[in-house]
Order: structure tokens, then C-alpha cells, then sequence
């Protein structure tokens, strides 16, 4: 019975006693074997010597740690041609050479840690083992997945995004403290799955984006048709450079928040130049900075007076003007039609690159920016790639980097979010 609810029959093993040693459960056990095991040096069989016990930690029962006691028979080789002298029987199936848990209890830790997002602190004491043995169990069975998926993990990739993520704040670490982050988009964009983690880069530069990509097989670079990423023209570089037959598109929330720094910009230049100091909160330009940045289609009747008021001032042209442009830049990403929006898009783009009147610098700016990136931004519209996902992906990993209260070894951090979000196998 004991052995029915605690499923020792998938180790391989029979329980032959029992013990509570404080909240730890201990459980002696024999291996279950067809006879004497066979020399793994020349295959003869051998002679039984002695029996040794191998200690494991298995995965808790009824919530208390659960250790395993095995007695594991040792045989003497007879065969006088092998320089082996003594042998332990194959244990192989019930742990790994030299481990200090069972195969079942690293698939436990694995699934702890990557489906349900438990913390290796939260597993550790589920387990009663340390940190650095369920760390270290967690990395080596995740970099196993890694081996086993192999190139193949990378097959179907036609869209990827890219993104930087700052994943430490203290001086020294690698990168400078920023990875770039390289998704997988394809089902996103097809309608068909979720955005998931190729992997982590050290650094933040198109050499580090380029020195990925040219790693993988020129299969993966030549299957790549789309790449999603914000304004960093490095990013552009290194996709241009090493993917060229691939369509770059920028992504839309960057365009319209890009539109809207313009508009804070002129904002401020515009208070500073009319009332001589920063907002305040009885400036009507101050009080309407939130209004400013709202979608138009949102605004309420109180916001809608409120922006007439700072309209009717002369003084105020400049901000009304670019605040135009950055609700058409939002009303062409929100057509429904890609055409039209696209059409709309390229018009705005078209009258605001050149030829603006004094006192429209910031939107002079934008125009220049957008039509250098034209192509790109404009390319959203014919292939619906945004970067949209691999920011979430971002907001996952600061979520697991705040749960691990920081993380100060780099590859600790790529093998923990390639099982947080790589969509690994388990």
C-alpha cells in the first residue's frame, strides 16, 4: 500500500520501512533487480559483496519533505581482464550518477518552477534541501531541456522581437546590467499561440543582436521573414546586416509614445517660454497634461473644455498643432482597414517630414525621425508584427527577477527565464 501511494514503482525501488525524522518523512527502500548486476567495465556478472545506502530527496508527500534511503547491492568483478574491482548495481533509473535527487523530483522542481512560478526558496523548503542544491538541480535539468530540443527548438520561427531588459542595477554586472531580449512571434502573429523566449543576450547593442543571429543555423536565418523592435537603430543595423531578406517593422506603441514625448516637449517649451518657469498646478497647459496625452475618442466632456481652454490661447498654437498630429498618428494605428491606415499614416508622416513653420520644433523632429524609419513603421500595417509581446515577456521576467529579490549571476538568470518563458518541453 505504501508503495501504491507514494509510486515508488516508477523509481524502481521498494519501500521496507518508515520513519518520521522531524517534518522530514524517510522511507528505507531496496532496489527492485532481476539478480546480480553486470560490470559496467567488461559486462561479466558479478559477485555480491556488500550493500551501501544511497540517500536522495524525492518529492514531498502531504506536504513534508520526503527522503529516500536506498540499499543499493555492490558486486566484485571475477573477471581477471577487467580493471575494475567493485561495482555498485545500476541505479540509474530511480537518480542520475552522483545526484542528490531523484530524475522525478527534478521534473518536480521543474514544474514548480516554470508552470506554476514558485520561487526556488518557496521549492527548497518544500523539498528540505538548500538553495544552492535546488538551484543547481534546476539549472542543470533546464540546460538538459536546452540540449534535447537541440536546433530543432527553433524550427517554424518566421517572426522574432527584440527588446532590451535591464536585469541588474549594480556596478559591474554583465552588459552593463542590460540583456537583449530575443522572442519567438510567430503564433502571435498567426493568430495561433503565445509569444515565447528564445533567449538572453549580455548586452544591449547591435553587435550583441548580430553575434546571436549569426550563432544560429543559416536554416533559422533564412526561415526569419519578419523582426519586430522599438526606435534603436542599433537593432535595425544587426537585423539588416545579418537577416536581409527579413522585413524590419517598428513597433506601434513606440511611434505613438515617440509622438507623445514631442508633445511633453512642446508642452514644456511653450510653458517655459510663456510663463517663465516650469507647471504649475494653476498653469492651464500644466493641468492639461494628462488631457493632452489621452486618446480622442476617450475624452470626456470635462477634458474636451478643458483642452478648448488652452486652445484658445494664441500662445498655445504650437501645442495644438502637434497635438493633432500625435491623435492622427493614433487614429491611423486604430483604423480597421490597413490601407486606409496605412494611407493615413503616410500622410501624416508626408506633412509633418519638412517644411513646418517656426515654432514646430518637436514635431519638425518627429517628422524627420519617422520618415528616416519609414519604411519600418509603415511596414506594420502590411504584416501586424508588434513588439507588444515581447514587452510582456519583459514584465514577466521583472516579476520573476523582483519573486528571486534580485539575481547577481547572469547565466543563473537566462536558465531561470528560458523556464519561465521559453516554453520548454517539461
Amino acid at each position: 500500500m505504501a508503495d501504491t501511494i507514494v509510486r515508488t514503482v516508477e523509481l524502481g525501488v521498494r519501500i521496507t520501512d518508515a520513519a518520521l525524522d522531524g517534518e522530514t518523512t524517510v522511507l528505507w527502500s531496496e532496489l527492485l533487480t532481476d539478480g546480480p548486476g553486470r560490470c559496467p567495465g567488461c559486462g561479466v556478472v558479478g559477485v555480491y559483496r556488500d550493500s551501501v545506502e544511497r540517500r536522495l530527496s524525492d518529492v514531498p508527500v502531504v506536504g513534508h519533505p520526503l527522503q529516500l534511503r536506498v540499499r543499493v547491492p555492490r558486486y566484485r568483478c571475477v573477471y581477471d581482464g577487467c580493471g575494475r574491482e567493485i561495482f555498485a548495481h545500476d541505479s540509474s533509473r530511480l537518480a542520475r550518477p552522483g545526484a542528490s535527487t531523484t530524475r522525478r523530483c527534478a521534473e518536480y522542481v521543474l514544474r514548480r518552477l516554470a508552470i506554476d512560478k514558485a520561487t526556488v526558496a518557496a521549492v527548497a523548503r518544500e523539498l528540505g534541501r538548500s538553495w544552492d542544491t535546488v538551484n543547481t538541480v534546476a539549472v542543470a535539468a533546464t540546460e538538459a531541456l536546452l540540449r534535447s530540443a537541440g536546433p530543432a527548438r527553433l524550427d517554424g520561427v518566421t517572426v522574432i522581437g527584440v527588446d532590451e531588459h535591464k536585469w541588474a542595477h549594480v556596478f559591474g554586472a554583465a552588459g552593463d546590467g542590460f540583456v537583449t531580449v530575443i522572442t519567438d512571434l510567430t503564433g502571435v502573429v498567426a493568430g495561433r499561440g503565445r509569444a515565447r523566449l528564445l533567449d538572453l543576450v549580455p548586452g544591449r547593442s547591435a553587435a550583441a543582436m548580430r553575434t546571436w543571429l549569426q550563432a544560429r543555423e543559416p536554416s533559422f536565418r533564412a526561415q526569419v521573414r519578419v523582426v519586430a523592435m522599438d526606435g534603436f537603430g542599433g537593432y535595425k543595423n544587426a537585423a539588416t546586416d545579418t537577416l536581409p531578406d527579413a522585413v524590419t517593422v517598428m513597433d506601434p506603441f513606440h511611434v505613438v509614445a515617440l509622438a507623445g514625448h514631442k508633445l511633453d516637449l512642446c508642452r514644456q517649451r511653450v510653458q517655459q517660454d510663456t510663463r517663465g518657469h516650469r507647471g504649475r498646478a494653476g498653469d492651464p497647459l500644466y493641468r492639461a497634461r494628462r488631457t493632452l496625452r489621452t486618446r480622442l475618442g476617450l475624452l470626456t466632456d470635462k477634458q474636451k473644455t478643458r483642452l478648448e481652454v488652452v486652445f484658445a490661447s494664441e500662445e498655445h498654437v504650437s501645442v495644438e498643432v502637434t497635438w493633432w498630429a500625435y491623435q492622427q498618428i493614433i487614429a491611423a494605428y486604430a483604423e480597421q482597414d490597413q490601407r486606409r491606415g496605412k494611407a493615413a499614416l503616410a500622410t501624416v508622416i508626408d506633412r509633418i517630414r519638412a517644411g513646418l513653420p517656426a515654432g514646430l520644433d518637436e514635431l519638425a523632429t518627429l517628422g524627420r525621425t519617422l520618415q528616416r524609419r519609414r519604411d519600418d513603421v509603415l511596414a506594420y500595417f502590411d504584416h501586424r508584427a508588434s513588439n507588444g509581446p515581447t514587452e510582456a515577456i519583459n514584465g514577466r521576467l521583472e516579476a520573476l527577477r523582483r519573486n528571486a529579490l534580485g539575481f547577481r549571476n547572469l547565466i543563473n538568470y537566462r536558465i531561470r527565464s528560458l523556464l519561465h518563458c521559453g516554453a520548454l518541453a517539461l
